[in-house]
């Protein structure tokens, strides 16, 4: 009798305690699925003050019907699975969770510690050691021109300045620009050749004829005169030029910076907690 009246008494003091905890969270349930909860803190951030009372209670009645839907369907989840599927899915849920923490802890050391300037020297002594990596897709052209309507008054003249482009010509050009329909003096600069195709259409039907290193041009269609001289031309399979290639080049070397800084970092973490002695192997395989 002396036990029964213990077993009652401790079954009573937990069941007093149970009741105790729950009457003192302080947490506004707003929806019961089961044993899971959703309380009034968890939609705090679904309304803001401009939201309408209308659409706030859409908002939230939309949330919680969601919400109640996923739960019940983790909850026959949990029924109709296998325990070795349990144990599995909650194996790759773990896996995951530890994915994510590490692989934002590495991102944040990288993003302070990167060093992300990279000099001339360095782009051009991995282009070297790199070029047969950097074949051509599509053909690049080097070209500056000028579109003018057909009674342009001096054409000639810009014609002359734009083969010849000496300072005072390209000034000089410059001051006419206002009278071109359109043109390019910034002949510094690769572009696909499709891109010229698209900016001059006129060269699509004579393009082996004009397309060619140092070749000067004037066309003429219905709409005016084009004036194109080619700086130079790259074609498909020839080594990129190292200007048109360092947007890759940089982001190649940043990427081995940030893969060697990760190393380095997974070595020290760990021989630090070795010489710590927060990590310790106890048995070999």
């Amino acid at each position: 009798m002396r036990k029964q009246a213990v077993f009652y008494l401790v079954m009573m003091f937990l069941v007093t305690a149970c009741d105790y905890f729950k009457q003192e969270d302080p947490r506004t349930p707003m929806a019961r699925v089961n044993d899971s909860y959703l309380y009034e803190e968890d939609i705090e951030d679904l309304i803001s003050e401009s939201t309408s009372p209308e659409d706030s209670a859409l908002l939230v009645s939309n949330y919680i019907n969601r919400w109640a839907t996923q739960q019940l369907l983790m909850d026959q989840a949990r029924i109709n699975l296998s325990d070795e599927e349990l144990q599995e899915y909650d194996r790759l849920i773990e896996q995951y969770r530890t994915d994510l923490f590490t692989e934002a802890y590495k991102s944040n050391i990288v993003s302070l510690q990167l060093d992300s300037v990279i000099s001339f020297q360095e782009k051009e002594a991995y282009y070297e050691a790199n070029k047969d990596n950097f074949r051509l897709n599509d053909d690049l052209v080097k070209l500056r021109y000028v579109h003018v309507a057909e009674s342009f008054g001096d054409l000639e003249d810009v014609a002359e300045k734009l083969e010849r482009f000496e300072e005072e010509d390209i000034a000089s050009l410059n001051e006419l620009s206002i009278q071109f329909k359109a043109f390019n003096l910034n002949d510094s600069i690769w572009v696909k050749k499709e891109a010229v195709f698209n900016e001059l259409p006129i060269v699509i039907d004579s393009e082996s004829q004009v397309l060619k290193k140092s070749n000067f041009t004037q066309l003429q269609d219905s709409i005016g005169v084009y004036l194109v001289k080619i700086e130079d031309v790259r074609y498909r399979n020839d080594i990129a030029p190292l200007s048109f290639v360092v947007p890759t080049i940089d982001q190649i070397i940043l990427n081995k910076r940030k893969l060697e800084l990760i190393k380095n970092l997974e070595k020290d973490i760990t021989k630090d907690a070795i010489k710590d002695k927060k990590f310790e192997i106890y048995s070999n395989y």
